[in-house]
């Protein structure tokens, strides 16, 4: 048997992002996944004023500023013990939805399905649906998912004063309180993105849509109806299945989400966070100080084993061409190798078609990118709900001033539920500065490299084993990895190249 090592640069992500993996006979019998860009956030941090995590944080990403924002405000909250309002809370969740909601769209349309309009696929029966629907820049989805997903930010430009980087959330509150202009401006934002969602994306009623409960019924009712069957979604459903995506990308079985929208009362999450016990095929309730690091196959200055956010270091130690390979440290829940994202939300959150159809099938390419898009039905119908108690609020206060001149000493957490999964930030004071901040991303816990007992990330753990049959244009590793959303920029912390052949996908 040959064994030949392909390096595969992966456009259409947020961030620098390589695979390299090793061929025999066309199979994947190894890979590794490659964050090339060090950038330092936690080290910047470190010696600031903790207020300083407010404008700082943001920067990490120009998609999910926001829930950055919002981690970096609950950990300053927790050190200090602040309850905001239940006005701020209702602002705050509003404006991620509405950054999570456009990110699921952006991917969906504009990274994940453009693949479909690759030259292998143009002898397929359904390539000329595809191309008008997906092409970039050109297809009707495509320049639909463009303006709604514009008109959408302009709801976190409403309560935030802008996009992206925003630092409107405050501990105590929010900087400018909602009035009923903003909401009912919003109203109209949403309801014109949900009429487009119904017409383009699903083909048919929202509420319909959201009542399927299980793979049957949503297989009947795609195929009952002209529109819907040519819809976005059923273009993207029936051409994936065609190709097989439902078969591709296995991973770790073990999810994790740390809940959907948080409580005003300060009670936790709704839905709430969790860990599911792939093995046991039960919902844990989320205990974070299982939450550990590995830097073992990592360019930072090693340490033993997997040590916990507040106990972590982020000292870069660039040693190439050793079996170190990437800026992404090794998350890992316990000692277990997690995914998370859409797929890991609604599956804790008991969503019944999502939960039939992990049961069936596993967890998979298509199943993954299809949570996406079940998780914006739900997000339309949650934020008209959140607008609503917003609306109800308007006379209550909307920031609470904590009256500190000097920030307690100690360990705190932030934890949201961000557009790609699980995004934590902790936090340590000493002496009215921060003394440590550590980050770990969605991407971080999905591009893991190996960690100090060898276990694969779940990436790689997905495309081993998988048959590459144009290593110059390996389709099916970019829909594995895509199907997460990848947002490199936040994950990994100097632009390292290879002297390898390339390939671009």
């Amino acid at each position: 048997m040959s064994r030949v090592t392909v390096d595969i640069d992966l456009n259409r992500v947020e961030g620098d992002l390589e695979f390299q993996v090793d061929l025999e006979d066309g199979i994947v019998v190894d890979a590794r996944c490659i964050g090339t860009l060090y950038r330092g956030f936690e080290q910047i941090m470190i010696g600031r004023a903790p207020r300083d995590a407010l404008v700082i944080t943001p920067r990490v990403c120009g998609i999910c500023g926001t829930a950055h924002l919002y981690a970096a405000t609950l950990a300053l909250e927790q050190i200090a013990n602040l309850t905001p309002p239940a006005h701020a809370v209702h602002v705050r969740n509003l404006c991620l939805m509405a950054e999570t909601l456009q990110s699921d769209l952006r991917q969906t349309f504009l990274f994940f399905t453009p693949d479909f309009c690759n030259a292998r696929y143009a002898g397929q029966p359904l390539a000329g649906a595809l191309n008008a629907a997906f092409l970039p820049l050109k297809g009707s989805v495509a320049r639909g998912t463009l303006k709604a997903t514009r008109d959408l930010l302009g709801i976190v430009a409403l309560f935030g004063g802008q996009w992206p980087h925003s630092t409107y959330m405050l501990p105590g509150g929010i900087s400018q309180p909602a009035n009923s202009r903003r909401v009912m401006d919003s109203r109209d934002i949403l309801a014109a993105v949900r009429g487009w969602f119904e017409q383009a994306v699903i083909g048919g009623s929202l509420d319909e849509w959201m009542a399927l409960d299980s793979a049957d019924a949503l297989f009947r009712w795609q195929a009952a109806d002209a529109a819907r069957a040519g819809s976005g979604l059923g273009l993207f459903n029936r051409f994936s299945r065609d190709i097989g995506l439902h078969l591709l990308g296995r991973g770790t079985p073990h999810l994790l989400s740390y809940g959907s929208v948080i409580r005003p009362d300060g009670s936790g999450h709704a839905p709430p966070a969790g860990f599911f016990n792939g093995d046991t095929q039960a919902i844990e309730a989320l205990d974070q100080a299982q939450i550990n690091e590995h830097v073992r196959h990592s360019w930072f200055l090693p340490y033993e084993g997997g040590r916990h956010p507040w106990q972590g270091e982020t000292i870069p130690d660039h040693l190439p061409g050793t079996d170190r390979y990437t800026w992404a440290k090794a998350p890992r829940y316990g000692d277990r190798v997690v995914q998370t994202g859409p797929l890991a939300e609604l599956r804790i959150a008991g969503d019944p078609l999502i939960t039939d159809l992990l049961a069936r099938e596993g967890d998979n390419t298509w199943l993954r990118q299809f949570a996406r898009l079940r998780r914006a039905g739900w997000l339309i119908q949650a934020m008209a709900e959140t607008l609503q108690s917003i609306k109800a609020c308007l006379s209550e206060p909307h920031y609470l001033d904590p009256g500190l001149d000097v920030w307690p000493d100690g360990e705190s957490y932030g934890l949201v539920e961000a557009a790609r999964g699980a995004l934590g930030h902790w936090l340590r004071i000493r002496n009215g500065v921060i003394e440590k901040y550590q980050i770990v991303t969605p991407t971080a816990w999905n591009a893991s490299p190996r960690d100090s007992a060898g276990r694969h990330g779940h990436w790689e753990q997905s495309i081993i084993g998988l048959p590459v049959p144009d290593p110059a244009n390996p389709l099916e590793i970019g829909h594995i990895v895509r199907s997460h959303d990848p947002c490199l920029v936040c994950t990994v912390h100097f632009i390292g190249r290879h002297d390898k052949t390339r390939f671009h996908v």
